[in-house]
């Protein structure tokens, strides 16, 4: 028997090496819970802290007062199982022998795709300062907009309209997009368009951290997140140390050895995009012979997996498809036409998602407006798509009209 009647409460699962046993581990665990002021009032009932010993390698220990592994109630509850299932999915939890005859080999996403629908859908957190949190598997939640500022004289559709000559310009351009409604404003200092060439670490900075400086001083934007859209972890730590809150690597952390490593020990949210090559490169390598869903799922996880290795916690990445990243106009449809399906990737379930179809190429070949700035009604489609599939964030260059786009487009599919 359980409290139903309980306050929300965060459930995590995380794996540790230790030197201690079984016993004397739970007995550190509840040295910690004391610590830190638990007080056992109603059993199964809340409570402000609760560690326990899930499992201990594949050991199996039923023959004690005071702890079993695996833990008695896991299989039964999905507040454990699920945060599990983001780490081992396909693995068989060990049992006793009393129970190995009915579980055929089940493993904890079978156990968890057994149990009732919760009345209320459990969903992972992502944190983004100072106060975004995101909740990719809410059926219910709202989609953020992220405005774009390049500092570029070159980006495909707003080169030039931007710079460090004209922080002024650049400040109000921050206070529209937050007074239409945008709740990220990402800042970036190198076009990353198809061909582009590549600027230096110091001419990137001289463009960007003026921007950061700049927006972080203004009242209006306060309580906005601020990313500092690069590949390099030199210009992500300045950014950072400027007032960034985010990063936005369009390599997914393949540019710059140091990139992912720079996110985990800043302990700050990362945006791995799914790109191939070089924007000098990109291009030639828009092969997907084993299928187009499958092979960006299969690489973003690969990029999720380094990612974690590095040390940036699960609940600090957002991904992104990388669309026109190494994909023609066949692929970004669908990539768009599919995009619950690539969210399902059992490897990236749960992970929330950032979309960038804004004013892009595809969107003019299939319209005929060549001029980049007059694709909004192309975009306005790619978002209502976007939202459908599960995106938790769009990121646009026409806040204002993206985000009545994205408030439409919530009350359709998000309630």
């Amino acid at each position: 028997m359980y409290v139903l009647e309980q306050n929300r409460f965060l459930n995590g699962v995380c794996e540790v090496e230790t030197d201690l046993s079984p016993h004397k581990l739970l007995n550190e665990l509840k040295a910690i819970e004391k610590h830190l002021g638990r007080q056992k009032i109603v059993d199964k009932g809340p409570r402000n802290i609760d560690l326990d010993v899930l499992l201990y390698d594949s050991r199996v220990l039923d023959d004690s007062p005071t702890l079993s592994v695996p833990h008695k109630f896991m299989l039964e509850r999905e507040f454990v199982l699920r945060p599990l299932c983001d780490l081992i999915p396909t693995a068989v939890p060990p049992l006793p022998d009393s129970q190995l005859s009915t579980s055929k080999g089940k493993t904890y996403q079978g156990y968890l795709s057994q149990l009732p629908v919760s009345s209320v859908p459990l969903s992972s957190l992502t944190p983004i300062p100072p106060s975004i949190t995101l909740s990719a598997s809410s059926p219910s939640r709202t989609t953020h907009v992220m405005g774009i500022i390049n500092v570029t004289p070159d980006s495909f559709s707003d080169g030039g309209l931007h710079s460090v000559e004209n922080l002024s310009f650049i400040a109000k351009t921050a206070s529209d997009f937050t007074s239409q409604g945008a709740t990220i404003l990402d800042v970036g200092g190198q076009s990353t368009r198809p061909g582009a060439t590549p600027i230096s670490a110091e001419e990137e900075l001289a463009r960007v951290i003026p921007v950061i400086q700049t927006l972080r001083k203004l009242p209006s934007a306060a309580n906005i997140s601020l990313s500092i859209d690069t590949y390099r972890a030199s210009v992500a730590r300045v950014a950072l140390d400027a007032g960034a809150d985010m990063i936005n690597d369009v390599t997914g952390g393949r540019g710059d050895s140091n990139m992912l490593g720079t996110a985990a020990t800043r302990h700050v949210p990362i945006i791995l995009t799914h790109s191939r090559g070089t924007p000098e490169t990109m291009s030639q390598l828009a092969t997907y012979p084993e299928g187009m869903i499958e092979t960006v799922g299969r690489e973003l996880a690969e990029r999720v997996k380094e990612a974690e290795r590095a040390g940036v916690r699960r609940w600090h990445i957002i991904l992104d498809p990388g669309l026109g990243f190494a994909k023609g106009q066949k692929q970004n449809l669908e990539l768009l036409r599919d995009f619950d399906r690539l969210r399902s990737t059992p490897a990236l379930r749960g992970l929330p998602w950032l979309v960038g179809p804004s004013r892009k190429g595809f969107i003019g070949r299939i319209t005929g407006v060549e001029e980049p700035s007059r694709r909004g009604w192309g975009t306005a489609a790619t978002i209502t798509a976007a939202v459908q599939g599960g995106a938790d964030i769009v990121r646009v260059h026409d806040v204002k009209e993206m985000v009545q786009v994205a408030k439409m487009a919530d009350a359709i599919w998000r309630c």
